[in-house]
């Protein structure tokens, strides 16, 4: 399943809407594609989406999807 991870680049910062990054990952479970972000980076988590259907159709049309590995 594909999951869309919002997130903030340091944990160490308070969180702001407008410095939200996001990234698309590919696991089998929500609870895998979250240990893959906290075992290969320091990002501050915010939000994990699953992305099914017409929702994860738009998000393959934005300019900005693109497969993370890790």
């Amino acid at each position: 399943m594909i999951f869309k991870v919002l997130f903030q680049t340091s944990a160490e910062t308070t969180p702001k809407r407008e410095a939200t990054k996001s990234i698309y990952l590919e696991a089998p479970t929500k609870e895998d594609a979250i240990q893959l972000v906290e075992g290969n980076t320091d990002y501050n988590i915010e939000f994990v989406e699953p992305l099914e259907g017409k929702a994860l159709e738009y998000e393959q049309n934005s300019d900005n999807y693109k497969l993370t590995t890790f």
